[in-house]
Parts: C-alpha cells; structure tokens; sequence
C-alpha cells in the first residue's frame, strides 16, 4: 500500500463537515492514514546520534578535568566540542572575527559551532533546532514522554503564549546589546580572560556543583517541558531566537497545495510548535524548525512540500535534509582543524595551572588577569 493518498483516486466521501472557505476541497473516505516513513524516523536517528554525541563529549571533558585536576598524566584529550555550550563568548568572537579578521584562539571551536548553526538556519530554516541541537532534542523527548504519561500536551492560551515568546528575543536583546556595546579592546580583554579561558570548566560545574537555587529552576524547567511542547525552546531559549531571526529571511520554507489540501489537520497536530500549517499557503514563521514532520505525516501526495526558492523543483526530503546538515557539520568541523580553527591554543600545562586555582576570585568574573606562571 502507498503511504501517501494521491488527489486523484480520493476526490469524494465525507469525513467532517468541511469549513466554509474550503467547501470545494476534496475529502478521503474515514481518518486519512498516519505516515510512518522510514525518512521521518531518519530525523530521530539524527537526534540521538547527535545527543549520543554530546554526551560522549562531556564524558570525556569531564575524565579529562579529573585527570588534569590530578598529579597523573592526562590520558584523554580535551573535546573541542564542548565549545559548543558557551554562545555569548562565540558571538563575541564572531564580533571580534567580522570587525578585524582575528579569529578567537581560545575557544575556537565555539564559533565555528555558532557559523554552523546560523549557516544552516539562514538557508534551511531553524534546522539546528530541530536536527541537531541536544537540548532541542532532550526537550522534544520531554514533552512526548509527558504525552505518554499525561495523554495530551498542555497548550498556552494565545493570549498569554505571544508574550512568552517574547521572553526568549528579550534575553536575545539583552545580550546582542551588550556585546554590541563592547569595543575590540574589551572583547580582546574579555577572550584572553583567566575566566574565558576556563569557562568550560565553569561550565562543567554548573552541573557538578550544582546550586540548590539552580537545581530547583531546572527542576522546573524539566517539569514544564513535560506538559508543554518545548517550553524551553519556545519561551527561553536566546539561542533558538538567534536562529529563529537567520532562519526567518530563509528562501527555504514549507509550502502548502490548498487545491488538494483535504484539512485533515494532521500536519497541524504534529507540529511541535502548534502553527497553523493547515491554514497558511507557506510557513514563514521563525519558529519553525524545519522538522518536515508535517510534510511526513501528511496523506495527500506533493501537498505539504519544504522548498527553497531558487529551485523550481521539490528538492528536499527528510532523508536529504538530515544528510545535507550532517555532512555540512563533517565538512566544516575538518575545514576548521585542518586549518588551525578549532582547537584551544590553552596548553594542556595552562589549563592544569588554571584548573587549580580556579576558585578563587580572581576567575570569578572576567575582569582580572592573572599570568601563566613560568614552566618549571
């Protein structure tokens, strides 16, 4: 059996009382069939390898500070990967890079993780979000486990879900302001920081000294994105709303065939970010994540399609989107080492002289500066 219904064996039968402004449009006999493709599943895969990943890479930071912390030898590399957690010292960078072509040596690896996920966000929608961001994952697995648990997802009214989206580009606000405020001298004295060059490490004890205050609001957050899809993506997340700002000048968008749309509202139930895709002829809103979950569930045959403008043809598929994002990363991250742009230029002997005075004030704020004691 196909898995899509085509327009032209299903032009009759009545499932619903069709709306007033769609009174021509062509209905199936009964529910329309749930697709269930191997290339929706594809995204998933994506999702978990990358999650898979992630954690993999903060194993290995975390063995690799333990190892540093001792008087042993350090066995394990340190994971430029986990650059990928400190945003505002990327944009900072990418500030420093665009306004003086001085590439930032100390966490290098974090701008060409921000290049990647505005890259792709600028021409394929908020893809990073949806494909490839692991809070973005964790988040989705939250919420589809609170459907299991619960039955149903809880949706915010509209009149209150508008300004807590707006919550998200306010932080977003606050902190391209701030840096925009910054001069080359401050954002040169703020990247060779004894703070900036041991943030990951900060970074790290977030989790492993976490705060009863911090461990309480995300305790909150975690519970929120039970019931609510993507409560932290959605209201939150200044990242996502960087992306959202690249991916709503994107020529990529999904587009909707209203002549043989049969308003089974199927793609607008699958959409994890309740738009109305089941209403609109194209899908312009920055929240959209590129997800294709829409496209994948719909029954109808070349209705719901993801296209970018330059091509006349439909060109995309899940399949092709999930590996066009992977081999992208893959191509971008063996660019960045082989040229020198990607791991920290702070020695092993650095960071193990850091590591052990990290608690003191003077790597409590950015402002101090404190000198690699001499090689013995």
């Amino acid at each position: 059996m196909e898995s899509k219904i085509t327009t032209e064996n299903h032009m009759v039968g009545l499932s619903q009382e069709p709306k007033e402004e769609n009174r021509n449009t062509p209905f199936t006999y009964g529910q329309p069939e749930k697709v269930n493709s191997n290339s929706w599943r594809f995204r998933n895969s994506v999702q978990l390898g990358i999650f898979l990943l992630t954690l993999g890479i903060g194993i290995q930071f975390f063995i690799y500070v333990l190892q540093a912390s001792s008087a042993g030898a350090i066995e394990v590399s340190r994971p430029p990967g986990v650059e990928g957690f400190l945003p505002i010292g990327a944009l900072l960078g990418w500030k420093l890079f665009l306004t003086t072509g001085v590439w930032d040596d100390v966490h290098p690896a974090a701008m060409v993780i921000l290049g990647f996920a505005g890259l792709i966000s600028l021409f394929l929608r908020k893809s990073f979000c949806g494909w490839f961001c692991p809070v973005g994952t964790l988040s989705e697995w939250l919420w589809k486990l609170g459907k299991k648990l619960f039955r149903k997802n809880y949706q915010v009214p509209k009149w209150l879900d508008f300004p807590l989206r707006s919550m998200k580009y306010l932080i977003l606000g606050f902190f391209i302001w701030s840096i925009l405020s910054m001069g080359r001298s401050a954002i040169l004295d703020f990247l060779h920081s004894p703070y900036y060059k041991i943030s990951d490490v900060k970074m790290l004890f977030f989790f492993t000294r976490m705060s009863t205050t911090s461990a309480i609001v995300l305790f909150v957050l975690l519970t929120s994105s039970l019931m609510v899809r993507n409560s932290w993506c959605r209201y939150l997340c200044p990242y996502g709303a960087l992306m959202g700002l690249f991916s709503f000048i994107s020529p990529t968008r999904i587009l909707r065939n209203s002549k043989t749309c049969i308003q089974c509202k199927s793609c607008a139930e699958v959409c994890p970010y309740h738009l109305p895709v089941n209403r609109k002829e194209h899908i312009r809103s920055s929240e959209c994540n590129g997800c294709m979950d829409c496209v994948s569930v719909c029954p109808v045959e070349n209705t719901l399609e993801l296209k970018t403008k330059w091509f006349n043809r439909q060109i995309w598929s899940p399949l092709k989107l999930g590996m066009v994002i992977v081999g992208l990363f893959i191509g971008l991250v063996y660019a960045a080492e082989i040229t020198g742009h990607w791991k920290s230029s702070v020695s092993e002997y650095e960071f193990r002289v850091r590591l052990q005075d990290i608690d003191s004030s003077k790597y409590s704020h950015p402002g101090g500066r404190v000198q690699t004691p001499p090689r013995p």
